[in-house]
């Protein structure tokens, strides 16, 4: 058990002297348990010669991640940052290798629950093959932020053959997502206690660069690739249709929504298409590759739900339609606003 187990964050945890050592020892360098933090240097050092074994370009990205409450179902923010980072890194076809932690903790914050938020994080690097290698804290006064916030920042290295970007959707592309939409922001609104839902809706917060591998062996020349967390499907679908500048049709019925989703949306007055997700990927496929590819997702455990849910088309540029069943269309645009607040 660690010393400062039962006790809480003071500003002298942030101030650099003796209690911040001990902060640093207990519950981060125990914690994240691994040679390259152990140093304790203020940057982590890495071989270059392993790194170019493994492809041609690195991948560089950060991410800041507050969410209400910090523990939800399927989920806590420790796994959210570690699984958040990973996946903006899988998105570009690169193999995840190392992850930076920043914490930015309020005065009377408890260690008990960083001590397990750090225990998550680890587990979720574990299980990805990342390491926590580098990292910062800073304790502000109470009121300051909301408990505990977390930055990282995630490098990765791509494979030379690996050619994916936001302006390279085709006309005929097929869009394929690995399953159940919304599944986060609900989760987040069940966690508060709001609805008084008759069963628990558990976040989909999942890393997906395994996943990601899988179907670029399959299909090496994907052409669009990004996970839709905040704005949803239809923010990213938005996003490829702008920079590709083409259209998208989507086919309403082929959507997979849970049931307990789509109730809570109605009742809420939501769309599923806009809520977040945190373990769902948005690709845009060559044709002739879409159903070797959804084959190859089904049967991998992060995508058993998959489905072909639209194609791009030349018009209309840089919209995105969604067919509703009953014969008529609508326009899908970009989130305008922020339809559900801190779920990521």
């Amino acid at each position: 058990m660690s010393k400062l187990a039962g006790k809480t964050i003071t500003l002298a945890h942030g101030a650099g002297g003796k209690a911040m050592r001990e902060l640093i020892d207990e519950v981060f360098v125990k914690g994240f348990a691994n040679p390259e933090l152990a140093n304790l240097e203020d940057q982590a050092r890495f071989d270059l010669t392993e790194l170019i074994a493994q492809g041609n370009r690195l991948a560089l990205t950060t991410d800041s991640y507050v969410v209400d409450p910090l523990f939800f179902p399927g989920g806590d923010i420790g796994k959210l940052a570690v699984t958040g980072t990973v996946n903006d890194l899988a998105m570009s076809g690169a193999v995840p290798l190392y992850l930076t932690c920043g914490m930015i903790l309020e005065e009377g914050f408890a260690i008990d629950e960083l001590i397990k938020i750090v225990a998550s994080m680890k587990a979720t690097a574990d299980a990805t093959g990342v390491k926590i290698v580098t990292g910062d804290t800073k304790v502000v006064h109470k009121g300051a932020v909301d408990k505990c916030f977390i930055n990282t920042a995630g490098v990765g290295v791509i494979p030379a053959h690996i050619q994916i970007a936001a302006t390279q959707a085709q006309v005929g592309d097929k869009i394929i997502i690995n399953g159940f939409i919304g599944d986060h922001g609900a989760a987040i609104v069940d966690a508060r206690g709001e609805l008084a839902l008759e069963s628990s809706i558990l976040s989909d917060c999942q890393p997906l660069h395994d996943l990601v591998q899988t179907m670029l062996k399959v299909c090496p020349q994907i052409h669009c690739l990004r996970d839709a967390t905040r704005g949803g499907v239809a923010t990213v679908l938005n996003e490829f249709a702008q920079s590709s500048q083409v259209g998208i049709k989507l086919q309403h019925s082929v959507i997979p929504v849970r049931d307990e989703v789509r109730g809570m949306c109605e009742i809420l007055g939501l769309d599923p298409l806009y809520l977040a997700n945190e373990g769902k990927l948005v690709a845009v496929v060559p044709p002739e590759y879409a159903d070797l590819l959804l084959a190859a997702m089904r049967a991998h455990p992060a995508g058993l739900a998959s489905a072909i849910i639209g194609e791009v088309q030349a018009t209309p540029k840089a919209r995105v339609l969604l067919n509703t069943g009953f014969g008529g269309e609508r326009l899908l645009d970009m989130l305008v606003g922020e339809q559900l607040p801190r779920i990521c």
